[in-house]
């Protein structure tokens, strides 16, 4: 049978400090991306809350389809995905019951502990399989009882659902994110009943679940005027977690063991299974089991990332980022170094004093200009990195012969090669637009443009520029550094 002419999709990707919408052209032997437009996300403090512009960002998707109509012609369908956990409220007409609160405001501190009083961490961790973090969905939503906002509530939409909703008009709740709420069971796929009874969370409140290929509404009128497109344009429920996108945008061989690295502004650092890893052990480790493309999951944890860089960049007024990696990597290695996935450093604001007293405080070497401060977190994430996939190997039983890098770090020459020293295995970086690129992937399935994740990745590695990075030096070194921080 022939396959289906080549198609052209919009693929939303919303980052937790930018949105953009792509132009994915998909056919036989063909994927490429086009990014059409780009608009900013600023979280916005009213009072004592951090909000997102929730409404901001809807702009700039409606922006970004009209772009991608004007550039590429009709798309044959959209898709979004978007950072994990946080949600907008609806009333009974539908409406949006003020912006959503940002992961990072402060509501939800003290919420673990409290959960923890009402069901016990191994038994929230093994109905469940998620780390503990403080902004996960369930701590939201109790930090949030008793509010008028979640009184009035008739359904909450997380952000995925509630953009594809404004422009479909039909309410979904797509499985990939809704794994992130600590709400999911991950080895049947559904609301976990048990842990929504002990915490207090009407699951009412959810929209049905969708799956990654499900059809999820038509473009309303309304958002074809708003954009210039024309016809019946389905939006596709993709991996709307971008994190579950960006696992399916790794271009891993079939078979291949590996170990996969998200970044972004959090590094996701992990590996692809097929059932969930609930042990004691597990949980003690803080790993998360996160469900990906056809119910696989994603075991994980969460590393800090580069948002300890991005943060210091905004406190430096944005300096140039080659020249600033290039003094860097010229700085002696491992001089200082910190945890990268300290609690400490979730808060925004004044990060560079930040980081330097944690040296001060651990006797190190404090790091005094932009370019010391930068390697000390290249090298703290590089740590962080090697930590991590050793967890991973050991708690899983899964063996690791290559690491992949996609995301924005695929283009941090050092920190992949950081990477590869710390961990003794070779990196391969690429795509940086995994998390677009599989969401692309996804919404082409659907029309038979490819075929299973294999074929996906097969795709990928036939059409995207890769760079491996083989391991150099005395990983004794990195043993000393990490024995610095208590990590070994």
């Amino acid at each position: 049978m022939p396959l289906p002419p080549p198609a052209t999709f919009a693929a939303v990707d919303l980052g937790a400090s930018s949105g953009r919408v792509m132009a994915g052209r998909v056919g036989p032997g063909e994927l490429a991306l086009d990014e059409v437009h780009r608009f900013p996300n600023r979280p916005v403090r009213t009072g004592a809350t951090l909000h997102w512009d929730i409404l901001g960002l809807y702009r700039g998707v409606l922006d970004g389809l009209r772009a991608v109509g004007e550039r590429a012609g009709r798309p044959a369908s959209v898709g979004i995905d978007s950072w994990a956990v946080d949600y907008g409220l609806l009333d009974g007409d539908g409406a949006l019951i003020g912006n959503p609160v940002h992961y990072r405001d402060e509501r939800t501190a003290g919420m673990a502990d409290l959960a923890a009083t009402k069901i016990a961490p191994n038994r929230l961790y093994g109905a469940t399989g998620l780390q503990t973090l403080p902004f996960n969905t369930v701590y939201q939503l109790m930090a949030a009882r008793g509010t008028p906002a979640l009184d009035a509530a008739h359904q909450l939409l997380l952000i995925p659902d509630l953009i594809s909703y404004w422009l479909t008009g039909e309410q979904g709740t797509e499985l990939t994110n809704a794994s992130t709420t600590q709400l999911i069971d991950p080895r049947t796929g559904s609301w976990s009943l048990e842990v929504a009874d002990a915490l207090g969370i009407d699951l009412g409140l959810f929209p049905p679940l969708r799956h990654p290929g499900d059809h999820a509404g038509l473009l309303l009128p309304s958002v074809l005027d708003e954009t210039g497109l024309d016809g019946d344009i389905p939006v596709t429920a993709v991996g709307s977690h971008d994190t579950a996108s960006a696992v399916a945008g790794v271009p891993a061989g079939a078979g291949e063991n590996f170990a996969y690295i998200c970044t972004g502004t959090w590094s996701l650092v992990g590996l692809e299974l097929d059932a969930p890893v609930l042990t004691e052990d597990s949980r003690r480790a803080n790993f998360t089991n996160e469900l990906g493309l056809d119910r696989t999951v994603r075991y994980l944890r969460n590393v800090m990332g580069l948002w300890l860089l991005q943060e210091c960049m905004r406190e430096w007024d944005d300096p140039d980022l080659v020249s600033l990696l290039h003094k860097a990597a010229a700085l002696p290695a491992r001089r200082s170094v910190v945890d990268a996935g300290d609690p400490a450093f979730i808060a925004p604001g004044r990060m560079p004093h930040r980081i330097a007293e944690v040296c001060r405080a651990t006797g190190q070497p404090v790091p005094d200009s932009p370019a010391a401060i930068t390697r000390c977190i290249l090298d703290s994430l590089a740590l962080a990195h090697r930590r991590t996939v050793e967890d991973a190997q050991r708690l899983s039983g899964r063996s690791v012969d290559v690491v992949y890098v996609v995301g924005g770090a695929a283009r941090n020459a050092l920190l992949c090669q950081l990477t590869a020293d710390a961990l003794g295995l070779p990196v391969v970086a690429g795509p940086a637009e995994a998390a677009a690129l599989g969401n692309t992937l996804v919404q082409a399935r659907t029309r038979g443009l490819v075929g299973d994740r294999d074929d996906m990745r097969r795709l990928l590695r036939a059409t995207q520029q890769l760079t491996r990075y083989e391991p150099s030096g005395d990983r004794a070194v990195w043993d000393r550094a990490a024995d610095r921080l208590g990590t070994v």
